[in-house]
C-alpha cells in the first residue's frame, strides 16, 4: 500500500457578515486503487473557489482533459463540484452546507467520478467537508414554562430542553450557563453519543408564598471561534406540594421496526409509576427534544405511553433513532428515559443503473475487449439486499466486466459482422441478493458501422447472352447484377469491362457497359460470318476504400440470320463470254450434264440449299437435283430438241424469309464441235428481255437527267487530266529502263495463265495482266462481235515495227479435206478457246523452253495456224487428263487425240507437246533448198489483211 498525503493551507472566503476567515485546505491522495484522489475543503466556500489542480495531481496534460471531454459524474446527480478543463482545476459549483449534506455525522465527505473518453478513463475523487462554526446553538422554544411544587426538596432535578447545534466537533455545543443561580443550579450530563442532557437542580426550597414565579435565563455556548450562543427564558411557577415524581420501569428502552412498517404499527410501550395518589398520580408521556424527523416518524400516546409508527421509515437514511421520553404527573414532577429504535432493512430498493459513458456506434472490425459503455450500479439496501449481480444476454457478442465495486464495463467478446447483425439491442440486468430479489434493466442500442469487408458478388460466375446478327448499334443485349453485402458507399457498385482485345481490336469497340446499372450495349452490328462468339470479363467494383471487386465471364453468342443469299461457284457467269455445256444426242437418261455448285455463308437452316429450274417445259429434257444441284437428262434426246438449251437454275436457302440466286446454264445438244460453234455464234443476237424493262428505262432517264451536267464536267476534267499526264510522261519516258518479262509455261509450251496485253502506238505505256483461268471443260466464245471463229482485222500497220513480217509459204493453203490431221468421227466436249479482241495485241516471242517444234527455225512474231493448232492440242491434252477423274461421260474413246499426226502446213515437221519425243516425219522431205531467203512478194490487200490479223494475234 502506497499512501501519499499532501496538505495545503488556503484562505479567503467571505462570510455573510463579510468577516475574513481563513480556511484550511488539505487533500490526500490515496493510491489504494489507481486513479483515486482525496481532497479536503471547508464548507460554505464561495462559488468558484478552487479546490485543487486535478491535472497536476493526476499527471494528465490539459489538452487530454479537453480532448477526452473530461466531466464530473455523481450518482445522485448533485452538482456541488465543477471542472475547469482549460485550467485543469476542480472548483466549487454550488454552496456546500455540511449540516445539510451529512447532518449529525461528523465525518462528512463528498464522492464523485472524473471520466475521460477516447480512451475511457475513470478516476474516483473524494472530498472531505470540514465543518466550520457557522451555526449558533438554538433552543427548541424561546421560553420554558415549569411548574414546581413548593414541597420539592433541595436536590430535586428538573429536566430542561437542550439546545441544538448542527455543527460538529469543537464547533458544536460545549456548555450551558444559568442565570440567576440563587435557587437553582445546572447539572449537565454527557451521553456516550456526545449529546448533553441539561437538568436544573433545586438548591434552596421554594416558598410559593414568598415568590410564586421565578424567571431564569439559560445560555448555551459552543466551542467555535468566535463562540456562538443561544438563550432561552425559563418561567417557574411554584405549585402546591407534590413530593413523588414518576419513575420509569426502564431507564432505556430498545425496540426494532421494519423500514416498511405501516403507519400506526406499535413499536414499544413505556411505563412510569407515581407513588402519589389521586390526581397527583396521573402521568402524561411525551417526547422531549424530539427532532422534526422523530416527530414525523414516531408518535407517543400521552396516556398509555405506546410508541407507534407515524410516517414512512427509510433504513438507507436513518438506521437508528434515539428518543427521550418524559413522564410527568399532575404535580409537575417528571422523569425521563431513553428509547432506542433500530430500523431493520428490507429489500425495498431496486438496483439503479447509471450509464456514465456509451459509444452508440461501433465499427464491425472492433478488436476484442473494446469498451463500449461504462456503467455504475447502486443499491441503497444493505448486506445481501445490496449485493448486485450485473449481466447481459449470454448469446450476444458482448460481456460485462467489473472494474471496481459497483462499476462495470461493457466490452466486445467476439467478432462483429454488420452484414449479419447491423444493430444490437443490449439489455443490462442488475439483480440484488434480497429475498425476494429485485432487479432493474437498462436497454442500450448499439449500431454497427460498416467497413468494406465484402466484395461484390454476381449471381453467376458465367453468363450467356444471345444476340442476333445485324443488330442495331447501342442495342441493350444483356444486363448483369452484382450485390454487395456492405452498406452506404461501400455497397455502391460500378461495372467495368476488363481490358482485352479480339483479333487486335479492343473489346470496347464491340460492347460497352453502363457503369451504374450493368446494362451491356452493342457498340456496332455483329456479323455472324465474321464473329460467332465473344467472351468478355465484367468487373464489379464497390466504392469502398480500398475498393473490392469481383469478375464474371459473359459469353456473347451471335445468332445467325438469313442475311446472305446463296453464291453460285459453278458455272461461272461472265459478262463477256458464254459458257456452254455440250450434251451428245446419244446421251442416255440420267446423263450428267453439269453440276451447279453454290454455297451460303450463313449457317444452320439458313445454309440449307435447294435447287430447281425456273421454267420447266412440259417435255423438259433436263432436271436439276433438289439437294445436289446436278443437271441430268430425263429422257432421250430427239431431233426435235433444239441445239441451244438455256436453263435457269434457282438456288434457294431455307431461311425465313428465304433468299435465292439464279444462274443460267447454256447447254448445247450436238455431236460435233463445228455444230456447236455455228449455233453459239447467234447467242449474242439473243436478248433477254426483262419484264421490268420499262422500269429500268424510266430509271435510266432519271439518272441521265440528274447526272448530265456532272458527267460533262467530269469528262472535261478527265480529258484535261490525261493530257497533262501524257505530257508529263513523255518528258520522263526516255529515262525509264525496259525490263523484259517472260511468263511461266507448262512443259508442253502452253501458258499457265491467260494474259491480256494492252498497248497503243501513240503512247509509251502498255499493260499486261493475268486473266482468271478457265475451266478445262468449258467453251468460251467472245461476244464482242458476231460471227464464227473471229478473225480480227487491223486497218493499218504499226508504224514503229522495224522488221516486216515474212509471209509463210503459199503451199500451206490446202482444202480442208487435204489438210493433215486426225480423221474420223469425234465427240466434242467443252473446250476453252479465247480470241483476242481488236484493241489488244499479243505478247512477243516465247522464251526458250516453252515448246519444241521439230525441223523448223525460229517462229516469226505473228502467230500462225500452227500456233493455233498447238493451243488446240494443249486443250485436248487437258481434256484427256480430266477423263481419268470425271466419270463415265468423259470416256477417252470420244476424245480426239490431237497429239497424233498434227502437221504444220508448208513444213515437213510435226508439232508435239512433249519435248522429249523425237519429231515425226509425216511427208517425204523436199529437196534441199538454198538457204537464201525468198524474194518478197508484193502484198495484196488480202494478204495484207491476213498478215495484219496474224500480227494482231
Amino acid at each position: 500500500m502506497h499512501i501519499a498525503l499532501l496538505c495545503m493551507e488556503t484562505g479567503g472566503r467571505a462570510r455573510r457578515q463579510r468577516r475574513p476567515l481563513f480556511a484550511f485546505l488539505c487533500f490526500c491522495l490515496l493510491q489504494l486503487v489507481i486513479g483515486q484522489i482525496r481532497y479536503s475543503i471547508s464548507e460554505e466556500m464561495v462559488k468558484g473557489s478552487v479546490i485543487g489542480n486535478i491535472a497536476n495531481d493526476l499527471g494528465v496534460e490539459l489538452k487530454r482533459l479537453v480532448s477526452g471531454r473530461a466531466r464530473v459524474f455523481t450518482s445522485d446527480g448533485s452538482e456541488y463540484i465543477g471542472l475547469d478543463r482549460e485550467a485543469g482545476q476542480l472548483v466549487v459549483k454550488q454552496r456546500i452546507d455540511r449540516e445539510g449534506l451529512c447532518g449529525e455525522i461528523s465525518a462528512c465527505s463528498l464522492s464523485f467520478d472524473l471520466i475521460l473518453e477516447n480512451p475511457m478513463e475513470l478516476y474516483r475523487i473524494s472530498i472531505d467537508i470540514v465543518d466550520i462554526n457557522d451555526n449558533s446553538p438554538v433552543f427548541p422554544k424561546n421560553e420554558i414554562d415549569k411548574e414546581i411544587s413548593e414541597s420539592s426538596l433541595p436536590g430535586a432535578r428538573f429536566s430542561l430542553e437542550s439546545a441544538i447545534d448542527p455543527d460538529v466537533g469543537i464547533n458544536t455545543l460545549q456548555k450551558y450557563v444559568l442565570h440567576p443561580t440563587d435557587h437553582f443550579s445546572l447539572n449537565v450530563q454527557s451521553s456516550p453519543d456526545g449529546s448533553k442532557n441539561v437538568e436544573m437542580v433545586l438548591k434552596v426550597p421554594l416558598d410559593r408564598e414568598q415568590k410564586a414565579n421565578h424567571y431564569l435565563t439559560l445560555t448555551a455556548i459552543d466551542g467555535g471561534s468566535p463562540q456562538r450562543s443561544g438563550t432561552v427564558k425559563i418561567h417557574i411557577r411554584v405549585l402546591d406540594a407534590n413530593d413523588n415524581a414518576p419513575i420509569f420501569s426502564q431507564s432505556t428502552y430498545k425496540a426494532t421496526v421494519l423500514e416498511n412498517a405501516a403507519v400506526d404499527t406499535l413499536i414499544t410501550t413505556v411505563t412510569a409509576t407515581d407513588a402519589d395518589e389521586d390526581a397527583s398520580s396521573v402521568i402524561q408521556y411525551y417526547f422531549e427534544h424530539a427532532t422534526p424527523i422523530v416527530k414525523a416518524s414516531f408518535s407517543i400516546n400521552a396516556g398509555s405511553g405506546e410508541i407507534t409508527v407515524a410516517g414512512p421509515l427509510d433504513y438507507e437514511k436513518f438506521k437508528q433513532f434515539k428518543i427521550k421520553a418524559v413522564a410527568i404527573d399532575n404535580g409537575g414532577l417528571t422523569n425521563s428515559c431513553e428509547i432506542i429504535i433500530d430500523v431493520i432493512d428490507v429489500n425495498d430498493n431496486t438496483p439503479k443503473i447509471t450509464v456514465m459513458s456509451f459509444s452508440s456506434n461501433l465499427p464491425e472490425d472492433a478488436a476484442f475487449g473494446t469498451v463500449i459503455a461504462m456503467i455504475n450500479v447502486q443499491d441503497l439496501d444493505s448486506n445481501d439486499n445490496g449485493k448486485i449481480t450485473c449481466s447481459i444476454a449470454p448469446s450476444s457478442p458482448f460481456k460485462i466486466v467489473s472494474t471496481m465495486p459497483n462499476y462495470y464495463n461493457l466490452v466486445t467478446d467476439s467478432e462483429l459482422d454488420r452484414e449479419l447483425t447491423p444493430e444490437y439491442n443490449i439489455t443490462i440486468t442488475a439483480v440484488d441478493g434480497g429475498n425476494p430479489s429485485l432487479s432493474s434493466k437498462e436497454a442500450l442500442t448499439l449500431k454497427i458501422s460498416d467497413i468494406n469487408d465484402n466484395a461484390p458478388q454476381f449471381d453467376n460466375e458465367m453468363y450467356n447472352a444471345y444476340v442476333p446478327e445485324n443488330n442495331s448499334p447501342s442495342l441493350s443485349i444483356f444486363s448483369v447484377k452484382a450485390l454487395d453485402a456492405d452498406w452506404g458507399p461501400n455497397s455502391r457498385i460500378s461495372y467495368f469491362i476488363d481490358d482485352g482485345s479480339l483479333n487486335g481490336t479492343p473489346l470496347e469497340s464491340f460492347i460497352s457497359i453502363n457503369t451504374d446499372t450493368g446494362v451491356i450495349y452493342a457498340m456496332k452490328p455483329f456479323d455472324y460470318e465474321q464473329m460467332k462468339s465473344l467472351k468478355i470479363k465484367i468487373k464489379a467494383q464497390d466504392g469502398g476504400t480500398p475498393p473490392l471487386s469481383t469478375n464474371a465471364t459473359l459469353n456473347i453468342f451471335v445468332q445467325d440470320q438469313n442475311d446472305n443469299a446463296p453464291q453460285v461457284l459453278y458455272p461461272v457467269q461472265t459478262s463477256g463470254s458464254v459458257v456452254a455445256e455440250i450434251v451428245p444426242r446419244s446421251a442416255d437418261i440420267g446423263y450428267l450434264v453439269t453440276k451447279v455448285v453454290a454455297v451460303d455463308v450463313d449457317s444452320g437452316q439458313n445454309a440449307w440449299l435447294s435447287y430447281k429450274l425456273q421454267k420447266a417445259a412440259d417435255r423438259a429434257l433436263f432436271e436439276v437435283g433438289t439437294q445436289n444441284g446436278e443437271i441430268r437428262t430425263v429422257r432421250q434426246v430427239t431431233d426435235k430438241d433444239a441445239v441451244k438449251q438455256k436453263l435457269t437454275v434457282i438456288v434457294e436457302d431455307n431461311g425465313q424469309p428465304s433468299r435465292s440466286a439464279t444462274v443460267t446454264v447454256n447447254v448445247a445438244v450436238a455431236d460435233s464441235f463445228p455444230e456447236v460453234l455455228s449455233e453459239f455464234t447467234d447467242f449474242t443476237k439473243d436478248k433477254d428481255y426483262n419484264d421490268n424493262l420499262t422500269f429500268y428505262l424510266i430509271l435510266a432517264l432519271i439518272v441521265v437527267s440528274i447526272l448530265f451536267i456532272f458527267s460533262v464536267i467530269a469528262i472535261i476534267s478527265v480529258k484535261i487530266y490525261r493530257w497533262r499526264q501524257r505530257k508529263l510522261f513523255y518528258k520522263s519516258a526516255n529515262n525509264l529502263p525496259v525490263i523484259p518479262y517472260y511468263p511461266t509455261m507448262y512443259s508442253d509450251g502452253t501458258l499457265q495463265q491467260v494474259y491480256e496485253f494492252c498497248g497503243t502506238t501513240d503512247s509509251r505505256r502498255s499493260d499486261i495482266k493475268p486473266m482468271r483461268p478457265y475451266s478445262q471443260n468449258t467453251l468460251t466464245v467472245s461476244l464482242s462481235r458476231p460471227g464464227t471463229v473471229q478473225r480480227e482485222r487491223k486497218e493499218q500497220l504499226d508504224a514503229e515495227l522495224s522488221l516486216e513480217q515474212k509471209p509463210p509459204n503459199n503451199d500451206w493453203r490446202l482444202p480442208p479435206n487435204q489438210r493433215p490431221g486426225p480423221s474420223g468421227q469425234h465427240r466434242f466436249h467443252t473446250i476453252q478457246q479465247r480470241w483476242t479482241p481488236y484493241d489488244k495485241s499479243r505478247a512477243g516471242p516465247l522464251p526458250e523452253g516453252a515448246g519444241v517444234v521439230a525441223g523448223t527455225g525460229p517462229w516469226p512474231n505473228p502467230p500462225t495456224e500452227a500456233e493455233q493448232l498447238q493451243a488446240l492440242m494443249a486443250g485436248a491434252n487437258a481434256v484427256s487428263e480430266a477423263t481419268a477423274t470425271m466419270g463415265p461421260r468423259y470416256n477417252a474413246q470420244y476424245v480426239p487425240d490431237y497429239r497424233q499426226n498434227v502437221y504444220i502446213p508448208g513444213s515437213t515437221a510435226t508439232l508435239t507437246a512433249n519435248p522429249q519425243q523425237p519429231p515425226q516425219q509425216a511427208l517425204p522431205p523436199p529437196q534441199a533448198m538454198p538457204p537464201t531467203d525468198a524474194p518478197k512478194a508484193a502484198q495484196t490487200p488480202a494478204s495484207k489483211k491476213k498478215s495484219t490479223k496474224k500480227d494482231k494475234k
